[in-house]
């Protein structure tokens, strides 16, 4: 089964960094089947994000690449994995609430 995979950056990546390496365990990500993500992707079309580079804002995940979800976006993706079975998306709203109180990015890592 393919796998999407989140994690927190420690640092918040600077405006000419680009993140275009497959480098889930610099991030203690953690794994979330497609299964998972596939049905939720138009909702999650709602949340600003960055694909590979702060230089490039888009909407949502994505899927076959790299996102970077900002910490303001944080509140709309919680919203969006709550709304649906939280025993699914526990570990996921688990790691999104942390990078909110931290003001930290998330990392994902598309199949």
């Amino acid at each position: 089964m393919p796998n999407h995979e989140f994690g927190i950056m420690q640092k918040n990546p600077k405006d000419e960094e680009r993140f275009d390496s497959y480098e889930p365990q610099k991030y203690d990500c953690i794994q979330v089947d497609d299964d998972l993500i596939e049905p939720i992707m138009m909702e999650l079309q709602s949340v600003n994000c960055y694909w590979h580079t702060l230089q490039r804002a888009e909407k949502g995940l994505a899927y076959c690449g790299i996102t970077l979800i900002p910490p303001k976006s944080m509140d709309e993706f919680i919203k969006i994995l709550s709304s649906h079975n939280t025993d699914v998306y526990i570990s996921l709203i688990s790691l999104a609430n942390q990078a909110k109180e931290h003001s930290k990015y998330i990392i994902h890592f598309g199949i």
